[in-house]
């Protein structure tokens, strides 16, 4: 019997299902509304009072608190809820499992959904970044480079909390509400509502630990050129491996 050599997809394969992603995420109304709108709206709701308050270093209120959450909100919303359903719907429609009978693999389509899900989160900033510019007048960070490698960790902790969501709901819907839980859950604790020295100090601990507040933490720090605390950095580093351990444990494919 000859044996038949099987191709594995190249270049132009996965470029094909970039493709496809991109336009089922485009489709996605609310997916596109709310990790971009809901963060602009935050940033505009604070921007005009905040960029009035000095902090330190020349940088207001806005740089040093407005504009990290509104960073942190735009990673959250698209790894913690948007992708999470997304996956869930390609398995409750077997398309994972269909793929994983052809030459293409299904973490072609995990790979495809992280590459368009860093866009998303890209245009969101970079959306963020230039109406805080030019309608506020905001700063740059005192520490460019440490600010771009934390929103890149933050990405990398949110996207691997985003995956134990996807590998553990049954179905699209209940994605989405795990998702949204966990995405208050960490904001509540991790200081989206406002700061966290009304919380009870355990929760205000926890929630230093989680990428949420690990996140707008470190990306405060950044901007206003303080050291970044030991917590915020294995928090989001152990959140990372973590949760990719788990997802990679428990995710199935049909």
């Amino acid at each position: 019997m000859t044996d038949v050599a099987v191709r594995r997809p190249g270049p132009r394969a996965f470029a094909q299902m970039l493709i496809c992603e991109l336009k089922t995420v485009a489709r996605d109304t609310a997916g596109l509304i709310v990790p971009i709108g809901l963060p602009m709206l935050i940033l505009v709701m604070n921007a005009s009072s905040a960029g009035d308050q000095v902090v330190a270093h020349g940088r207001t209120a806005l740089d040093v608190f407005v504009l990290p959450l509104v960073f942190t909100m735009v990673v959250a919303t698209t790894g913690v809820v948007n992708m999470p359903g997304l996956l869930a719907y390609y398995r409750r429609a077997g398309i994972l499992r269909r793929l994983g009978v052809t030459p293409a693999s299904p973490l072609m389509v995990l790979v495809a959904q992280a590459v368009v899900g860093m866009l998303q989160i890209a245009v969101g900033v970079a959306a963020a970044w230039v109406l805080a510019v030019v309608a506020f007048g905001a700063n740059p960070p005192v520490r460019v480079g440490v600010a771009l490698g934390v929103l890149a960790l933050t990405v990398a902790a949110m996207y691997a909390v985003g995956l134990i969501v996807a590998a553990l709901a049954p179905t699209p819907n209940s994605a989405v509400a795990i998702g949204l839980t966990a995405f208050f859950l960490m904001g509540a604790t991790g200081g989206m509502f406002g700061g966290v020295s009304n919380l009870p100090e355990a929760v205000a601990v926890t929630g230093q630990w989680l990428p949420f507040g690990a996140g707008l933490q470190a990306l405060s720090a950044a901007w206003v050129g303080a050291p970044l605390g030991a917590a915020q950095v294995i928090g989001l580093g152990v959140s990372t491996v973590l949760g990719t351990v788990i997802a990679a444990v428990f995710f199935r494919w049909d």
